[in-house]
């Protein structure tokens, strides 16, 4: 993994702008390009699936557009967000609590995640040496470095207890926008998101509110979004449904295992381009 020191005037433009920026910052992989929106993904470690869904379901939406996703890689929502950008085709910049070395990686189980960050184009940033290994009080400092570098802040899910909270109290202290996830009155995983709407988050419930707080104008009815970019099994199966076809006629004509060919049917679906309905699998 190659990894640099970034200059003074490589740092995102906003995260120069916080009470106390990173005296250094290292990264491995690809910063976005100028011009792209940055928005901070956050949520539990322990993610529920009504939260994954969610978080896939928005992040996915945003596929096509000028925007980053920045998330602490961590297990749970980081994880999801990283994922669904991959899946989207979007740029992800990954910020761990820890430094970039492979070896002190954090958390290490998703040490190949990390990998394909890098593989698809996107960044992992640390303000720690690349051999640093992480210590729980630092991850507050971390949680300022994503929203710090942001423009918005999406909180997908949070309970009572949940570290989360304190990076939502952040984006009021740095005035960026913060986007909350509604949940069922009474869920304990979303204590934070109620807690702040209240407070006057914004809610978000489409891809389309996103847009808006990022101020990025919503492509026409009718406008082709950017080409996204097929391979291997993906493209093989969306060349498949050029036809509505059932699970198990996919299973049989791709030749592919049930594990492969869910996982393609499942990215083409966060890419936006196949769902199922009525028991066939179809284009968008």
């Amino acid at each position: 993994m190659d990894i640099r020191e970034l200059a003074r005037d490589e740092y995102p433009a906003s995260l120069r702008e916080i009470p106390e920026p990173p005296e250094r910052l290292w990264v491995a992989g690809k910063m976005p390009s100028t011009g792209t929106k940055l928005l901070a993904v956050v949520g539990s470690r322990a993610l529920t699936s009504y939260g994954r869904e969610a978080c896939a379901k928005l992040v996915g939406g945003l596929a096509g557009y000028p925007i980053s996703i920045v998330s602490g890689l961590a297990l749970g929502a980081d994880a999801a967000a990283h994922r669904a950008a991959l899946a989207a085709g979007l740029h992800t910049i990954a910020v761990p609590g820890s430094g970039l070395d492979e070896s002190v990686l954090y958390p290490q189980s998703n040490v190949g995640l990390a990998k394909e960050i890098l593989k698809s184009g996107g960044a992992l940033l640390s303000e720690q040496e690349p051999t640093h290994k992480p210590w729980l009080k630092e991850f507050p400092s971390r949680n300022r470095i994503m929203v710090g570098m942001s423009q918005a802040v999406l909180m997908i899910e949070a309970g009572e207890k949940s570290g989360t909270l304190i990076t939502a109290r952040l984006t009021a202290e740095y005035n960026r926008d913060l986007l909350c996830v509604p949940h069922r009155i009474g869920d304990v995983h979303g204590f934070g998101s109620h807690l702040f709407l209240r407070l006057g988050a914004t809610l978000v419930t489409h891809p389309l509110h996103i847009l808006e707080a990022l101020a990025i104008p919503p492509r026409l009815d009718g406008e082709a979004a950017p080409a996204i970019r097929l391979e291997g099994n993906e493209k093989l199966l969306y060349e498949l449904i050029a036809e509505p076809k059932s699970r198990d006629d996919l299973v049989r004509l791709s030749k592919l295992s049930v594990g492969d060919a869910l996982t393609a049917l499942v990215t083409l679906e966060l890419k936006g381009l196949a769902r199922e309905e009525f028991g066939a699998w179809r284009r968008i």
